[in-house]
């Protein structure tokens, strides 16, 4: 059984003046969606055997945030793949993970996280990917459980989504998302 956790990245700031989208980084909100999602990872005793991310700027502010939340640092690799990836490039990188990793977090941007999430999980209706259908808001963090030894063998249509948390579910001045 091999778990895929998502975490999109936390509100960003259009306010601010930046040359590139990749440099774009996140408001006051996202700031504390970031550390209140790392809290929840904690108070649920979430554990991950290898991350994933984007390295643009507001990914990596989220994980600072969601460490914040955690009390601990994070052993993140960036990939620069996940970075406004479809969710057909993010299996892809799945894929590509190592069997030993059982549970894996992989912290990226829509459409392409949300994409994956529905994708992975089309045919096995829940609460939780009923929610994630209407809306993967910014900081959301679902959960995904795939029937699978090897993670090659993931794909469209195999998971249950076993978790689905929104900011707002936890705190509700986080939300909703605009």
């Amino acid at each position: 059984m091999k778990r895929l956790s998502l975490l999109r990245h936390a509100k960003s700031s259009w306010d601010d003046p930046v040359e590139r989208d990749y440099d774009r980084p996140l408001n006051g909100r996202g700031r504390r969606a970031a550390r209140r999602m790392g809290e929840f990872l904690r108070d649920e005793g979430f554990a991950f055997d290898a991350i994933l991310a984007s390295p643009a700027l507001r990914i990596r502010q989220t994980l600072e945030g969601v460490e914040e939340g955690l009390g601990r640092k994070l052993d993140v690799a960036w990939d620069k793949r996940i970075y406004m990836a479809s969710g057909a490039t993010l299996l892809g990188v799945v894929q590509e993970v190592a069997d030993n990793v059982g549970h894996l977090l992989l912290v990226g941007h829509n459409p392409g996280l949300e994409d994956l999430c529905l994708d992975a999980s089309a045919g096995h209706g829940s609460e939780h990917r009923d929610a994630a259908e209407v809306k993967y808001p910014t900081a959301s963090f679902a959960t995904l459980r795939f029937p699978a030894e090897r993670w090659a063998d993931v794909g469209e249509g195999m998971a249950d989504v076993v978790t689905f948390v929104r900011p707002r579910d936890l705190d509700a001045t986080l939300g909703p998302d605009d």
